[in-house]
């Protein structure tokens, strides 16, 4: 009787945490891609650059057919460049860098970049704006 009864107990309790954990798990958030680094001295003109070949290797569209809606100096709140990971930690300072927006048909590619010459493809929906926006 006693081992029924402690299986029977045990079924219940597997059955409870299962249902607990299934409700505890979360849709997975889309990651921004990995930084990427872009020639020494990186300047507006040559981050675009950088830009535009990532942006044909992400979506086959060829070069010529993708459009710069935006291209600007900007400086970024603090080191995620404007693009925050959940879980990630990043510098507390002001950092001057650019963002670039590409048209690649109907696909928005947003890349944010320091001016140290690191870029990051921003996922849509993701993206912080920059606190100063250059115009020129």
């Amino acid at each position: 009787m006693w081992q029924s009864l402690a299986a029977g107990s045990l079924a219940i309790v597997l059955v409870v945490v299962a249902a607990g954990c299934a409700s505890a798990v979360e849709p997975p958030v889309p990651p921004a891609q990995p930084p990427r680094e872009v020639p020494m001295n990186p300047t507006l003109e040559s981050v675009t650059e950088a830009v535009l070949a990532d942006a044909v290797q992400r979506t086959g569209v060829d070069r010529e057919s993708l459009k710069v809606e935006s291209a600007q100096a900007v400086t970024w709140a603090d080191g995620s460049l404007g693009c925050p990971q959940p879980g990630m930690n990043y510098t507390m300072a002001l950092v001057p860098g650019y963002r670039i927006v590409v048209r690649a048909g109907e696909q928005t590619l947003d890349y944010h970049a320091s001016q140290r010459g690191y870029l990051v493809l921003c996922p849509a929906g993701m993206a912080a704006p920059p606190v100063i926006e250059e115009t020129r």
